[in-house]
């Protein structure tokens, strides 16, 4: 492989365990907020409207976020009928096969969700609820992490294809 795709792989593996590593404590973070609105519903008898909203921001970008991570960690699902029972390199292969449905869906996905930021950012779009947050941070936070997702599956397909041809990346 070239040393660009090298590097590539290099820094964006890099960039998305930081990412990813950094939002694992985006759970204790939700926890904290539903915890702080159980005990002031309970003890002090003030509900607080932004608790569970939040909480559920928190979520998707903990979620959103840490893609990337999990696909340096091949920990998706996948539907496993054959391929455990197939060596090393044909699954390499099938992986780098699948890896463009994989790229144009993420790629479809990054074009409407910038496409909605961009909504939300000009007209101020807030969220119906009672809270009524604005919507661009969580929309900004998903376009971020769809990025960092298609830029990791790009880099596993450069691994699975070298892992194909017997290099190693």
């Amino acid at each position: 492989m070239p040393n660009a795709i090298k590097t590539y792989v290099r820094y964006v593996d890099k960039i998305n365990l930081y990412v990813g590593t950094a939002t694992m404590y985006l759970v204790f973070v939700m926890m904290g907020i539903l915890l702080f609105s159980s005990i002031s519903r309970t003890v002090f008898d003030t509900p607080h409207i932004w608790a569970v909203e939040l909480s559920q921001f928190t979520m998707a970008a903990y979620y959103l976020l840490g893609g990337g991570f999990s696909m340096i960690l091949r920990a998706h699902v996948r539907m496993d009928v054959l391929y455990s029972t197939w060596k090393p390199k044909t699954q390499a292969t099938m992986d780098a096969i699948t890896s463009f449905f994989l790229l144009f869906y993420l790629g479809t996905l990054l074009y409407g969700g910038i496409s909605s930021t961009a909504y939300s950012l000009e007209y101020g779009q807030r969220n119906y609820s009672a809270w009524n947050p604005p919507m661009s941070p969580i929309k900004i936070i998903m376009c971020i992490g769809i990025l960092l997702m298609l830029l990791q599956s790009l880099s596993n397909f450069f691994k699975d294809l070298a892992k194909a041809k017997g290099e190693e990346l």
